[in-house]
């Protein structure tokens, strides 16, 4: 066989927009009690996702999740933890790394989609912080070494996500991880929201820039008086 007929019988390339039917996954979301994480449960419970909010206290959990409607359960971190498929980190920066620590085993073999910016906030306004392992992503990674572990859903507002009067969200959600199967999953988790896409944007090592822009995007909030996202071109 010569290279040119080794050449034609290579499979076409896989179109990036190809991804996969997520529908019948279960979505577990730390932090669910707090604004981000009550908005994604929000959306995607909205859009058909089975969605169960997570809280160091179930009674929070439940709370918030009768508040949602839409089908969502609720129930303290280490049972959603261990009833979702994917679990999305919506907890704050300061607990970030306690909570997944605890939650080790719970977490093992799962798909977890960290979210968390870590930022700190001044007079001048909020400012990045960088964590010993480069990002919050990575320390996702380094405590959870049985998880698979992918960053997104960094850019979004809270006040858009629960606003039950917008019907799509005008943004797109720059998705990080180390494996094109676990990316595809969070971009077609992504994409179960109307007017939201899932777009890969390198692996974690490049997670601390996407985790930082978010203090732009509040002083750009802040000036216009605004609730931006992030649209990528040409693609």
């Amino acid at each position: 066989m010569t290279s040119t007929d080794s050449a034609a019988q290579k499979a076409p390339a896989k179109d990036p927009w190809d991804l996969p039917d997520v529908s019948g996954l279960v979505v577990g979301v730390l932090g669910g009690t707090g604004p981000q994480g009550k908005g994604l449960a929000h959306r995607l419970a909205k859009a058909g996702q089975k969605v169960i909010v997570g809280s160091r206290a179930a009674e929070r959990a439940q709370a918030a999740a009768e508040e949602i409607g839409h089908g969502v359960e609720g129930a303290d971190n280490a049972e959603t933890a261990r009833r979702s498929d994917i679990v999305i980190v919506a907890v704050p920066w300061d607990g970030h790394g306690k909570t997944l620590e605890s939650l080790r085993e719970e977490l093992s073999g799962k798909l977890v989609v960290d979210c968390v910016n870590p930022l700190g906030f001044d007079k001048k306004g909020a400012y990045a912080l960088k964590p010993e392992e480069g990002s919050a992503a990575e320390q996702a990674a380094a405590l959870l070494p049985d998880s698979r572990v992918a960053a997104a859903f960094h850019h979004l507002s809270a006040v858009l996500l629960q606003d039950p009067e917008i019907d799509e969200i005008d943004t797109d959600v720059m998705v990080l991880g180390e494996e094109r199967a676990d990316v595809e999953i969070v971009q077609a988790l992504a994409g179960r929201i109307p007017g939201m896409r899932g777009v890969f944007a390198g692996r974690l090592r490049n997670a601390h820039q996407v985790e930082s822009l978010v203090a732009n995007l509040i002083s750009v909030n802040r000036r216009y008086k605004a609730h931006a996202g992030l649209r990528v071109t040409d693609v």
